[in-house]
């Protein structure tokens, strides 16, 4: 069975970067294509940047130039480097590891960026 779990999020003020990371168990981690999402006010989860499993990237409008996805040094992990946070940026970040028709979710994070 997949296990996906996520660590990392918190408070953090305007400007200010934080880390997600996002450990997959459970399966082959080559095969799954790595993402995170984040809920949004109107309860859709919307993409904000996605790993396939030859490595290449894609992220949401809104991050493009802020955020990075990138395989962590810990085995079998996807970390997102989130910088120059604003506000809007706040809610809860999903890491979903996508493979054999699958979709596996972790718990979410929550992100504050505030004052």
């Amino acid at each position: 069975q997949v296990q996906v779990v996520q660590s990392g999020g918190g408070l953090v003020q305007p400007g200010g970067s934080l880390t997600l990371s996002c450990v997959v168990s459970g399966s082959a981690f080559d095969s799954f294509q790595m993402g995170w999402y984040r809920q949004t006010p109107e309860n859709q989860r919307e993409l904000v940047a996605l790993m396939s499993q030859n490595g290449v990237t894609r992220y949401g409008d809104s991050v493009k130039g802020r955020f990075a996805i990138s395989r962590d040094s810990v085995p079998n992990a996807v970390i997102l480097q989130m910088n120059n946070l604003k506000p809007q940026d706040t809610g809860v970040y999903y890491c979903k590891a996508a493979g054999a028709g699958t979709d596996n979710w972790g718990e979410g994070s929550l992100v504050t960026v505030s004052s």
